[in-house]
């Protein structure tokens, strides 16, 4: 216990951040890797759009690692006497990397240019991770606390009442009381005509101002075809996401005891995540558009996650429990692109392991929604586990 309380008042590294980031991780392949989309339980889902499930809260968990991570490694390597220009070059070339890795992962095999999706999960951290960085290197906790209200303030805004031009998929919604939601069309409601040629600001799918900026900015192909949940203009509210976790590693660098460090990162967990809901009444909690609201939510409750995972392992010393967690966080973005690249891989040799999986446990018995489950923590805790436990045995520490 003696060495990870060292750790939370050292700037060491924290077991329980290695955890919490490598159990974030297995929850992403868990929910991206179901036995068959059509047999999953709900919380293993998105919310089709307002609201919140626990599926919806693993990418602003992570984002909210990256930012603690940001303050405890920066902080440790300015004390070694890194200047900051050297640890700038650093970090604009981790993020073109990690941006990078997440086109490849999304053209790989067939790179057909024709189809190519400029954002991604892997995109949004990349650029997360640079403008953490860049505010943590040029900025006090209270510039960083100016700029996370000023986002999520200035993106409500923005999308409350700035008119939405009239484009042809926003004439399509006018004209049929429908949208382009998930593959699918679904009913709009409350989008109102402005003067010519202009409609109010709305949250509906495809014809908000965020929407109709990913149409004019982002190139490629969108992931709802009109709309991409992680485009333009809702990175900047993960920017948000992400200083909140350099908040909440600045406290856990501060002076206070490790007691204190644990009560008040919890108590500011709980506050962002009730002023989060409070929010929720005018600018829903929603994943998709990436709300202020939604923002206040998930980094309050990864907040108090955090608090949870810290007063357990580093403050009381439980730590066996956390070795898978350590082993996924050791290489936490080498085991994402993993699961996409075996998976395909898999796919391009024509091996049916999937399929043949969930289609062996339904045969004998196991209802679908379990099977599909089944297999999803099979390929997680086994077979993507391999490599990564691989890596770790090896010491080999994949820092893109």
């Amino acid at each position: 216990m003696g060495s990870n309380l060292e750790a939370l008042t050292s700037k060491k590294r924290l077991v329980s951040l290695d955890a919490l980031r490598g159990f974030t991780v297995v929850a992403m392949i868990i929910v991206n890797v179901p036995g068959s989309w059509s047999h999953v339980y709900s919380p293993l889902l998105h919310s089709p759009w307002h609201g919140a499930t626990p599926t919806d809260l693993v990418f602003p968990f992570f984002l909210f690692i990256v930012g603690v991570s940001v303050a405890l490694a920066f902080e440790r390597q300015l004390d070694q006497g890194k200047s900051k220009k050297e640890l700038v070059k650093k970090v604009i070339v981790r993020a073109l990397k990690i941006f990078a890795l997440g086109i490849f992962l999304w053209m790989f095999p067939k790179f057909d240019l024709s189809n190519i999706r400029i954002p991604g999960v892997l995109q949004r951290i990349s650029i997360v991770f640079l403008a953490c960085s860049l505010l943590y290197l040029y900025g006090d906790w209270r510039a960083q606390v100016k700029w996370a209200v000023g986002l999520l303030v200035g993106y409500w805004a923005i999308m409350t009442f700035v008119p939405v031009p009239i484009d042809e998929v926003i004439q399509q919604a006018l004209g049929t009381g429908e949208t382009l939601r998930s593959g699918g069309m679904v009913p709009v409601e409350g989008i109102k005509r402005i003067g010519e040629g202009f409609i109010a600001g709305n949250y509906e799918p495809g014809t908000n101002v965020e929407s109709w900026l990913d149409r004019r900015l982002v190139p490629g192909r969108l992931w709802e075809k009109t709309w991409d949940p992680e485009g333009f203009l809702s990175t900047f509210p993960a920017i948000g996401t992400g200083i909140a976790g350099m908040l909440a590693g600045r406290l856990l660098l501060s002076k206070l005891d490790a007691d204190k460090k644990v009560i008040w990162l919890f108590f500011a967990g709980f506050s962002a995540f009730v002023s989060g809901n409070v929010f929720d009444w005018f600018f829903p909690i929603n994943k998709h558009i990436w709300t202020s609201s939604y923002v206040l939510y998930a980094a309050g409750l990864a907040a108090m996650s955090l608090a949870f995972f810290v007063w357990l392992v580093d403050v009381q010393g439980k730590v066996s429990w956390t070795k898978l967690g350590v082993i996924f966080g050791s290489n936490a973005v080498v085991a994402y692109v993993l699961h996409g690249v075996i998976l395909k891989l898999l796919a391009l040799a024509n091996i049916p392991l999937r399929s043949g999986f969930f289609e062996g446990l339904v045969a004998v018995g196991i209802p679908e929604k379990l099977s599909s489950l089944i297999w999803a923590l099979f390929y997680s805790l086994i077979i993507c586990f391999i490599p990564v436990y691989f890596l770790y045995k090896k010491k080999i520490f994949i820092k893109l």
